[in-house]
């Protein structure tokens, strides 16, 4: 029967019969009951009562009940401490047991246990097992080095343990020197130091590990080498070769790996000019190959590399400049790869291949899906954006769009074609008519306001201009913010433009309703401007309005040098695959690590020393080596996260006991408010009147 049958348990008394059963002297029924323990605990079940009767069953020769209890003692170790510490005499024992699988696991274990009092009986086994004769238990060991230094950091410096793991990268097994560079790794991390910053004989030997390790070894050894120091563009070139060949591995993680350290070593390379232009090139075309095989891959690791390729072509576009057909969308293809897909297109796409990219885009804007099919519309704008030799084609698609009457890409249309209006200014007005006579089929808040900006922006060349408006004037109060935004700027662009008693009417209108009958501060304050405006100087107002705007550029995607920088160093991590930095999703909160003082009582202290400051309630930093680190990783420099999480600290704390509340602001008088407003003047809806009068007389 499988072990299935233990997670069918659920009647009452249930802890007590495990209880005699872990007490019994029979070694078959004590596993039994062990494992009805690991399952109940595997489903949420509180056993932690158990705790004593478990640790008991430690003292075996059986491998699975040891693992077992292992699992157990990791698990409710942190809220049984003092009980834990009772287990440390076998973690010590079994550290020294001839079988090597004991040996490792009791290390395992005992680095695991997040209590800081074991710490000190870690440290003997813990040495003993960096330097044992079995491989498996050195490379145990050399991961356990990274978490003892998570718990105390000044203990494994002041006992040798990082010059050990150093010694452990020319290990003849290549296990261990993977294990012992990712350990140097995190805590690199954690601390902030260089810890990797190898010699080339060193480097050397970790690239005659690579061919020996397991894919996750080899994934270590590679993310090594893309943070490591590299002084001299003759090591960078052996680095290249002997990763070259990892390109071709069956693991996506290794090869995404090996593109990252390629990266790194042609922008090192470039940078110091040692090596020509050449080779640097043809180590680019060497990597697009295995970028285009992981794309044959499942979904998944098709969007991993896709993402991934994005931040490639951005930096090096002619990695991947001869393959865009690659990227074509199928029609099996995922949402979500379809729509990665279509990024990479418009980053690769040139003069050269725009022909068959804008059919392509076609074809997409014509499928039944309706997210894709806008934002094939609107890959279709930045083309256009990009390639000026090419946007008269493009502009030609898009009007064949537009004759689909489809509602949804009409409007998608309407927003590319007012993107083309700002970068060409003055070209593809012809298309302006095609444009006014789809208007009922504008019901989005950007595609409306799209076409009211192309009708202030060319109010003087559509004949019916003030009626199109009008149009949209009539549902004024309900539209959003955008649309009620973009109408008072086009409906003060068509009255300087054409000041006739219908664009007078208009603009009295808009005003009025802007600033007596709507709540939105912003809308208000732009209608005021615009009023002063058009009363002081209409000269001014058109000086200020009918400024010429500078030209767009397709740059939404575009992400900053520096952030891509970070990321190209973290391809094949997630934060490659979200474009954003580790930090900005991965919580530096420290886990907080188990002190038991002297009377056995456990307590929750945390490794940064925290502090209640119990007059004002509110917990502070007690300064320190560590004071200033706060809740989260930071640094001890001056300025750095941790100090400021130190420093709002004391200000809650100050805040918190402070006599009294501060004195609010006084309140502005009337006079002042409608001094500012004008207020006091006739309604805004006579004013505006009387404004628009003495404008029209003057610009007339």
């Amino acid at each position: 029967m499988s072990d299935g049958k233990y997670f069918s348990t659920t009647k009452k008394g249930e802890i007590h019969e495990l209880k005699e059963e872990l007490r019994s002297l029979e070694h078959s029924k004590k596993k039994e009951s062990v494992k009805k323990v690991i399952a109940a605990m595997t489903v949420g079940k509180d056993v932690s009562m158990l705790f004593p009767d478990v640790v008991n069953c430690m003292q075996t020769e059986d491998l699975e009940l040891k693992k077992l209890v292992y699992l157990y003692l990791i698990n409710y170790a942190k809220t049984q401490p003092d009980l834990a510490i009772m287990a440390v005499n076998t973690f010590v024992k079994d550290s020294q047991d001839p079988n090597p699988l004991i040996r490792a696991l009791a290390v395992r274990t005992m680095g695991c246990i997040r209590v800081d009092r074991i710490t000190e009986y870690l440290c003997d086994p813990l040495q003993r097992c960096l330097k044992d004769d079995d491989p498996y238990v050195r490379k145990t060991a050399a991961v356990c080095v990274s978490k003892l230094y998570d718990i105390n950091p000044e203990l494994v410096e002041d006992r040798g343990f990082l010059d050990m793991l150093k010694d452990m990268l020319g290990d003849p097994n290549s296990m261990v020197v993977a294990n012992a560079l990712a350990s140097l790794q995190e805590i690199q991390e954690i601390s902030g130091k260089d810890y990797l910053n190898l010699p080339s004989a060193t480097l050397l030997k970790l690239l005659s590990a690579l061919n020996e390790c397991s894919e996750w070894g080899q994934v270590s050894i590679l993310d090594a080498l893309a943070v490591c120091r590299v002084s001299d563009p003759r090591d960078a070139e052996k680095i290249v070769e002997r990763v070259i060949p990892r390109l071709q591995h069956v693991n996506s993680a290794v090869v995404l790996s090996a593109v990252k350290v390629i990266l790194r070593m042609m922008t090192f390379c470039e940078d110091g000019g040692a090596v020509s232009g050449d080779l640097i090139r043809t180590w680019g075309r060497k990597m697009a190959p295995p970028l285009v095989t992981l794309l044959s891959a499942e979904p998944e690791v098709q969007y991993v590399t896709l993402r991934s390729a994005q931040l490639i072509v951005q930096r090096r576009p002619e990695v991947l400049a001869n393959e865009i057909k690659v990227f074509f969308c199928k029609y099996n293809d995922p949402l979500y790869v379809k729509m990665e897909k279509l990024e990479v297109m418009i980053w690769l796409v040139n003069e050269r291949t725009v022909d068959q990219v804008l059919l392509e885009l076609k074809e997409y804007a014509q499928e039944v899906d309706v997210d894709f099919v806008r934002r094939a519309v609107r890959a279709i704008g930045r083309c256009a954006l990009s390639l000026e030799n090419a946007t008269a084609k493009c502009v030609d698609v898009l009007l064949s769009l537009i004759q689909s009457r489809v509602s949804y890409v009409v409007q998608e249309a309407v927003v590319v074609m007012k993107d083309i209006f700002r970068r060409y200014s003055g070209r593809y007005e012809g298309v302006i008519s095609v444009l006014c006579e789809n208007l009922n089929c504008l019901d989005e808040p950007e595609a409306k306001s799209s076409m009211i900006w192309i009708i202030g922006e060319y109010a003087e060349r559509i004949n019916n201009a003030d009626e199109l408006l009008e149009t949209f004037l009539e549902t004024f109060p309900e539209e959003t913010a955008q649309v009620q935004l973009q109408l008072l700027t086009a409906t003060v662009k068509l009255f300087l433009k054409k000041p006739t008693e219908t664009a007078q009417k208009l603009i009295s209108l808009v005003l009025s309703c802007a600033t007596s009958e709507t709540d939105n501060p912003d809308l208000r304050d732009r209608a005021f401007i615009y009023w002063r405006l058009l009363s002081t100087d209409p000269e001014v107002a058109k000086d200020v309005v009918l400024i010429a705007k500078p030209p767009i550029s397709d740059d939404a995607t575009a992400l900053d040098p520096l952030l891509l920088d970070q990321l190209l160093a973290q391809v094949g991590t997630l934060a490659a695959v979200y474009h954003k930095q580790p930090e900005s999703f991965i919580s530096r909160q420290r886990l907080m690590v188990q002190q038991v003082d002297e009377n056995g009582l456990g307590s929750l202290k945390s490794y940064y020393g925290l502090s209640y400051q119990e007059d004002a309630g509110v917990k502070v930093g007690r300064g320190g080596e560590r004071g200033e680190r706060g809740l989260l990783y930071g640094t001890d420099k001056e300025g750095g996260p941790g100090a400021a999480a130190a420093a709002a600290a004391a200000t809650i704390a100050t805040t918190t006991t402070a006599a009294s509340a501060p004195a609010p602001l006084p309140a502005p008088t009337t006079a002042v408010v409608a001094n500012l407003l004008d207020l006091d003047g006739p309604s805004p809806s006579v004013a505006a009147e009387e404004v628009m009068t003495a404008a029209a007389a003057a610009a007339a």
